[in-house]
């Protein structure tokens, strides 16, 4: 059993910058594949990122490559998504999700956290 609790969301205006930090609980964190998704309003839950168990192995989806980076601190139990250069419609609510193996498929992740508000303003 996974525990996943993201926080760091908030209010940024456009260009701004926010860090994302999803602590887990349970011993088997680093036998897990995390990943971040966002939902906006009347949209499907994408994935935005995620890190294979070790760290060596990340993707970031095409609109947010070279602005967002997923980290993880096996040590700590914490996954992080540091956003730089936020735009509008990366507004959404940040979801932090664990699966048993690599995976960018949403059903695929066993473990979801209860998410996350992200706004950016214009």
């Amino acid at each position: 059993q996974v525990q996943l609790v993201e926080s760091g969301g908030g209010l940024v205006q456009a260009g701004g910058s926010l860090r994302l930090s999803c602590a887990a609980s349970g011993r088997t964190f680093n036998r897990n594949t995390m990943g971040w998704f966002r939902q906006a309003p009347g949209k499907e839950r994408e994935i935005v990122a995620c890190i294979s168990r070790s760290g060596g192995i990340t993707y970031s989806t095409d609109s947010v490559q070279g602005r967002f980076t997923i980290s993880r601190d096996n040590v700590k139990n914490t996954v992080y998504l540091q956003m730089n250069n936020l735009k509008p419609e990366d507004t959404a609510v940040y979801y932090c999700a664990a699966a048993a193996s690599w995976s960018l498929v949403a059903r695929q992740y066993d473990y979801w956290g209860q998410g996350t508000q992200v706004t950016v303003s214009s």
